[in-house]
């Protein structure tokens, strides 16, 4: 009975792969460098999209595009 739990024992647990400092850093840059690609597009998209006018602004960006909406100079 000790050899059959100790296999179903081995078969129960996930197998790791221990991987180096180096592939870990070579992997986080390459993830990261995605994110801020995918960042980056996503960025020149909403801006293209304002500009075309498109998609309805917020208001950091209705400031900065069309700040004459925010003058008090008349009251």
């Amino acid at each position: 009975m000790g050899a059959e739990e100790e296999q179903k024992q081995e078969k129960e647990q996930p197998r790791t792969n221990p991987i180096t400092e180096s592939q870990f850093l070579a992997w986080k840059g390459q993830k990261d460098a995605d994110a801020s690609a995918k960042k980056a597009e996503a960025a020149r998209k909403r801006a293209e999209d304002i500009a075309a006018g498109t998609v309805q602004m917020n208001g950091r960006e209705l400031f900065l595009h069309e700040p004459w909406v925010f003058d008090n100079s008349q009251y």
